[in-house]
């Protein structure tokens, strides 16, 4: 009965790995059918080439561009791709003033977008508005500058004060157009002076006070639907920001005084890279610091925009200066030599196992090749719905896992054995075995995936990569030994040929050595060489209680004494 009950244990466990296959596979087939994907791993930099995008720096006239402002940057458009989805991309500077970013393949527009744009966000008062039906095209830069004018000879007593809109205001407000009010640098302009700006859509147009909440007190922003005004939830996408300390108090006190405004001053626009994308009326103070913003979001460009505000703003705004295609670093031949190496080492494993293991080492090769067809699937998986890329790095990560997923059996292996030379049975041996060998198998694989995670956060670029591998093995080395070794082992050890120890089974007990009977007390092995009944000597003395060693020591001192 108890034999009955772990075979059916252990095809229950064959039928949970049968289900991550089956949802794996399920995953990449709808990824290929209906979203373009592929059966094979997308390649990383290193491997397949891609497109160099170089940005310049915008900045205003006698402005310049510091390291400090170029390393933030760089530090910024790396969390932006990877949160894109975009795997081993390599962002740099350049000459002191550009940054160069590498992006295996062919980045679509939204991340170009991610990268590029600056995400400056402000929140500035709204003075003056008004609707632009059909703009003339705008005939070169503009004429003339507002914002070098003098600021009002009154000082305001708020940023809502409409004495902020200076006659070279009011003239810019009037006579320029929006291509040209962004040719005066919007996005570059000083937080402290008052705006000309148009929307996002180019059908208003406004002027804005100074800059009373900026986006680096953003703490966090996600997106999502809108909900209604009952509670309901619309098809309107939107951004949900959460400011910090200082955020949440000038956000309260803005608001506060924004609710007994009239009319257009009532407004509070929402200012992104040099255009409005919202100017809502404030119909009640936001004390709790969470306000949202709304608009004509997609769910794209509100995921966009709410991943760029979460990194926060790039200190200066930049400007795509060159595109290109460049190729691989290392290439297909080293690919080839990678997976060579793996497969050389795959084979030495695989020898090893038979030769130490007898027919038993054809477990091994099986949950290898079962280890392997998972983690590609997993790979695969990731590739196609993650933007996940296998990089060099990445395959050598794959190589190492081989010689962890190995040891684990081996692990297991050497605990039936040791359960064999106690006296048990196989199938009691290997269930005893199990229970050992687990925890020292989990423990191991702890220590590596606590390794390869630590790597993981600390390092950038192709390391990263190993790490990533290293650990997603790690995770497939516990999934393999638990549903598929340690259940195969339990129907093995059910027939003819492993039940009775089969001199090439691997698990013939004469061959072990001497067979454990209790109270130190061993059989004999029978046939065996001098050498193996040397061995079960010092086996017999090892396992010793201390008790049964005190005793042994009495009785040899007694017939000592005797003779």
């Amino acid at each position: 009965m108890v034999s009955n009950f772990r075979v059916a244990g252990a095809w229950k466990r064959f039928a949970w790995l049968a289900v991550i296959f089956g949802v794996l596979i399920g995953g990449n087939a709808w990824s290929v059918w209906l979203e373009g994907g592929s059966w094979t791993p997308k390649l990383a930099l290193d491997l397949q080439g891609g497109t160099q995008i170089i940005l310049a720096p915008q900045l205003a006239e006698g402005q310049t561009v510091t390291e400090e402002q170029l390393n933030q940057a760089v530090a910024i458009i790396r969390q932006r791709v990877d949160a894109g989805g975009v795997a081993e991309a390599e962002v740099t500077t350049q000459g002191g003033a550009n940054i160069v970013v590498a992006i295996p393949g062919t980045p679509d527009p939204a991340t170009l977008e991610r990268i590029r744009s600056s995400a400056k966000l402000e929140f500035r008062p709204v003075l003056q508005t008004t609707f632009v039906a059909e703009e003339a095209p705008a005939e070169g830069p503009a004429s003339f500058n507002p914002y070098d004018e003098p600021l009002p000879e009154r000082i305001p007593e708020s940023a809502s004060d409409l004495a902020w809109i200076t006659p070279a205001i009011d003239r810019a407000y009037n006579e320029l157009s929006c291509e040209q009010l962004d040719g005066l640098g919007s996005n570059v302009a000083d937080p402290e002076r008052p705006l000309v700006i148009c929307s996002s859509d180019g059908f208003s147009k406004f002027v804005l006070g100074p800059v009373e909440v900026g986006g680096e007190t953003i703490q966090d922003a996600i997106s999502g639907l809108v909900p209604g005004p009952q509670g309901t939830v619309t098809t309107e996408w939107g951004v949900f920001l959460e400011f910090d300390e200082a955020g949440t108090e000038g956000f309260r006190s803005v608001t506060q005084r924004l609710v007994g405004l009239d009319g257009v001053q009532n407004q509070f626009a929402i200012v992104l890279d040099g255009r409005v994308i919202s100017a809502p009326r404030t119909l009640a103070a936001i004390t709790d610091g969470r306000p949202q913003i709304s608009g004509s979001f997609t769910q794209e460009s509100a995921e966009t925009l709410a991943d760029q505000l979460k990194f926060g703003a790039l200190p200066i705004g930049f400007e795509v200066q060159s595109a290109e295609t460049i190729t691989a670093t290392l290439g297909l031949s080293q690919l080839q030599s990678g997976l060579l190496a793996g497969a050389i080492g795959l084979v030495l494993v695989v020898v090893y196992s038979l030769f130490q293991y007898r027919v038993l080492g054809f477990v091994t090769v099986f949950s290898l090749t079962t280890a392997f067809a998972l983690t590609y699937l997993l790979i695969t998986y990731l590739s196609n719905s993650q933007g996940y890329r296998l990089s060099l790095a990445g395959v050598a990560g794959l190589i190492v896992a081989i010689g962890i997923t190995a040891d684990s059996f081996i692990v297991l292996f050497e605990r039936i054995r040791d359960e064999l030379r106690d006296g048990r049975v196989v199938g009691s041996a290997i269930s005893a075995a199990w229970k050992r060998a687990f925890r020292t198998i989990v423990a191991s694989d702890a220590v590596s995936f606590l390794a390869a995670a630590v790597l993981f956060i600390l390092a950038v670029g192709n390391v990263r990569g190993f790490a990533f591998t290293l650990g997603l093995t790690t995770i497939v080395d516990l999934i393999i030994v638990a549903l598929f070794t340690h259940p195969l082992m339990q129907v093995l050890g059910r027939t003819r040929f492993f039940g009775e120890g089969h001199p090439l089974s691997g698990l013939d007990p004469k061959a072990l050595g001497a067979v454990y009977r209790g109270r130190a007390k061993f059989r004999d092995p029978v046939d065996v060489a001098p050498v193996a009944r040397k061995k079960s000597a010092q086996e017999a003395k090892r396992r010793q209680t201390i008790a049964e060693r005190k005793a042994a020591e009495e009785a040899s001192a007694l017939e000592g004494k005797k003779k």
